[in-house]
């Protein structure tokens, strides 16, 4: 075997990696070989140096390169913009429908206080709706909510209808809570998809695209990970 393969692996024992021959063999070659031994005296040096030197300053350039990229913009799934405006609809129809049981008239209560509490279930729906409609990314957390008061209504209206307990036309203004599910449900599916648009505001950057920011910066001088010395011949050293 060659000096040149004891100091691979003698190189290859300075970067923590295991070496291609018995940690044995190569002692015994550093022992015998004063070259051998000499080289890795050298190279041992050579890797403290390189691993103990200060990093070189360089600018920050954070700010610089985030006012050039822009801000980060979800792209709207198709269909987005129709949803959310069908949840901004309801809204409206549900504080219309909220309103008359607001200042203490409805039929179907026995009292004041019955009344202002239906309405005010509406009018938290038309709100619960709205703020959907501007802030989508809470629609997965609303759906849990509004699915359980539709199944539980949808089960008690069918059992009032069924005793004669209340008219049919009192029974269809539950629709819209029905409506809110469905249009909450398929606002929370069509963004699933969360992709980034290409752009920011003030002109993005395309993918692949160079960035130009300031004055050009020399890079910092290349360094080993880990002040690692690579594979070295039998003339020097190579970090």
């Amino acid at each position: 075997m060659s000096c040149e393969q004891f100091r691979e692996a003698a190189s290859a024992r300075l970067d923590g990696e295991p070496p291609p021959i018995p940690g044995a063999a190569l002692d015994a070659h550093l022992a015998g070989c004063a070259g051998c031994a000499g080289w890795y005296a050298a190279a041992g040096r050579v890797t403290r140096l390189a691993r103990i030197a200060p990093a070189e300053p360089v600018p920050d350039l954070t700010a610089a390169v985030l006012a050039a990229i822009g801000p980060v913009r979800r792209r709207l799934a198709p269909g987005e913009l129709l949803v959310r405006g069908g949840l901004a609809l309801l809204a409206v129809a549900q504080l219309v429908l909220a309103w008359p049981a607001l200042t203490g008239y409805d039929p179907m209560t026995h009292s004041p206080h019955s009344a202002h509490e239906l309405g005010a279930w509406n009018a938290a729906l038309a709100v619960a709706a709205a703020w959907t409609a501007l802030r989508p990314r809470h629609a997965s957390g609303l759906l849990p909510l509004l699915g359980a008061a539709a199944a539980v209504l949808t089960v008690t209206s069918v059992a009032d209808l069924r005793s004669g307990h209340v008219e049919s036309s009192r029974v269809s203004t539950h629709v819209l809570v029905w409506c809110a599910v469905a249009l909450v449900a398929a606002l929370a599916y069509v963004r699933k998809d969360p992709r980034p648009s290409q752009g920011g505001r003030g002109g993005g950057v395309r993918p692949g695209s160079p960035i130009t920011v300031g004055e050009p910066v020399a890079p910092p001088r290349a360094r080993p990970a880990g002040g690692a010395v690579g594979a070295s011949s039998s003339s020097g050293v190579a970090v």
